[in-house]
């Protein structure tokens, strides 16, 4: 008998996310998340993760870091 287990990981879209689904992404705290909206907010959707560099606090390691847990759905 062979058991397999299969974790459904779902990324969470910076374009959608609310600042509670931000915040629980790992490498994004309260102040990237708050950053990211106000961003958003101003410049309208962003069209790739790259974009999170032009975002304080954020620079491309950090973002390297959280390629796999967030998407930018344009």
């Amino acid at each position: 008998l062979m058991l397999v287990s299969v974790s459904i990981f779902a990324m969470t879209d910076i374009n959608t996310a609310s600042y509670e689904e931000l915040k629980s992404v790992k490498g994004i705290g309260s102040k990237k998340a708050q950053a990211i909206i106000e961003y958003r907010n101003i410049h309208g959707k962003f069209h790739n993760l790259q974009e999170l560099d032009n975002v304080k606090g954020f620079s491309s390691n950090t973002i390297s870091k959280l390629n796999g847990q967030v998407e930018a759905i344009y």
